[in-house]
């Protein structure tokens, strides 16, 4: 069994909606799509005449109108779905879904930023703790693990356009770096560097200011992670810059679950 997964911070799923979000999951046919930043409940959302058929969607949006939210829109029913807000400690940020399947275990996730005040940044490297703590306990009993979304930091230099002048901007900062570091050590395999080790010029997010996807001036700071037991049916990781719609593209793995 082929599965294919697309992450995609839509920056407002209405939004993204009324820019073609429908036909563009139509296009990239995937079975399975983790969308962050909803900022939105599922009835605010118009689906329409070209709504994609086939899927069933479960939704954490966050308790703050306009804010946050996760969503996973899925062609194979999963098992059982945990909403990360009301069955673990995740805050009423609406940031995870959980979905489990015979196979594998999937957590859509919407990493806190930590760019407003030092305060977030605090509460983003405690998020990062405590989510790396869950998913070894998670594997601990036998699951297998893959997550993706928005992880909100670039891991090396190769993973943004201008390095140097971002060394002190969250995002890019020494100790959210080494947690991505962290994850790796515990058995998590970055699934597009296991493919692309030393391709450079490959992003997920550019600012909206000064043309900065025109230009090709981005992060990379969406990903997909898997856990060693599934690495080796991992069979392509990939990014999508030329899918418009938010501020990020969508990102991608194909898994050969057979």
């Amino acid at each position: 069994m082929k599965v294919k997964i697309i992450s995609w911070n839509v920056a407002g799923m209405r939004a993204a909606v009324r820019k073609g979000l429908w036909h563009k999951m139509k296009e990239i046919d995937a079975d399975i799509y983790c969308f962050q930043e909803v900022k939105a409940r599922p009835e605010q959302v118009e689906l329409g005449f070209d709504y994609p058929t086939g899927y069933q969607s479960y939704w954490n949006p966050a308790e703050k109108a306009g804010y946050s939210g996760v969503a996973t829109f899925t062609k194979n029913e999963p098992k059982s779905v945990i909403v990360g807000d009301r069955t673990n400690d995740w805050g009423d940020e609406g940031r995870v879904i959980i979905t489990k399947f015979d196979e594998f275990t999937l957590l859509n996730v919407y990493f806190p930023n930590g760019k407003r005040d030092k305060g977030r940044l605090d509460y983003k490297m405690k998020f990062y703790d405590y989510f790396l703590k869950y998913i070894n306990e998670l594997r601990d009993r036998g699951e297998k693990i893959i997550f993706c979304g928005d992880v909100n930091t670039a891991h090396q230099e190769i993973d943004l356009a201008r390095p140097k002048d971002n060394e002190l901007v969250s995002g890019f900062l020494e100790i959210e770096r080494k947690w991505i570091d962290k994850v790796i050590k515990n058995g998590y395999v970055d699934t597009f560097r296991m493919f692309n080790p030393a391709v450079a010029g490959q992003y997920s997010w550019w600012s909206e200011r000064s043309g900065a996807r025109k230009r090709n001036v981005g992060w990379r700071i969406d990903y997909f992670f898997v856990d060693e037991s599934l690495k080796d049916k991992v069979k392509s990781a990939f990014i999508l810059p030329n899918v418009e719609g938010s501020d990020h593209c969508p990102v991608g793995i194909e898994i050969d679950l057979s």
